[in-house]
């Protein structure tokens, strides 16, 4: 589900741990916060209502700058498959608008998981391409996370 008229993102990792570890960590709030956000960034707390119409809140802290919320409302919750919730900034930059998160998680052999994220629709690509690099690097720790958990 996107907005109508809007930009999209599209991604795609495998990620070598099982969809219950992988699920797990795209929704406890307490392995969300290990990995949340681009580089340098960090999350100071993470509340969740993880539900249909429940909602959420993350505080992010850049390097530099005051602390931010990111806050939206759960659409689908299908554990370990699917996730998807509307995604909006409490103060939002004149160029965003509230988009949709959408994760699909595959099974590959119970070992490993095939990560399928869209988001969409960005008001401008410019903003599209904001969220490509902090979801980049994002799954990027999330990859790190997993992979340990897999392992212990």
């Amino acid at each position: 589900m996107t907005h109508d008229g809007g930009l999209s993102l599209r991604m795609q990792r495998v990620l070598r741990a099982p969809r219950s570890v992988v699920f797990r960590a795209l929704t406890e709030p307490e392995e969300l916060a290990k990995w949340w956000g681009p580089d340098g960034f960090a999350t100071p707390s993470v509340e969740s209502d993880l539900r249909p119409g429940g909602g959420y809140r993350i505080a992010m802290q850049p390097p530099q700058g005051d602390l931010f919320y990111l806050v939206g409302e759960f659409l689908e919750v299908e554990p370990p498959e699917r996730l998807s919730y509307t995604f909006r900034w409490e103060d939002p930059d004149p160029e965003d608008r509230e988009t949709v998160v959408t994760l699909s998680l595959g099974d590959i052999g119970g070992t490993a998981t095939d990560l399928n994220f869209i988001q969409g629709g960005f008001a401008t690509e410019r903003r599209r391409a904001l969220h490509e690099e902090g979801w980049t690097q994002g799954l990027d720790k999330l990859e790190e996370l997993v992979l340990s958990a897999a392992s212990a």
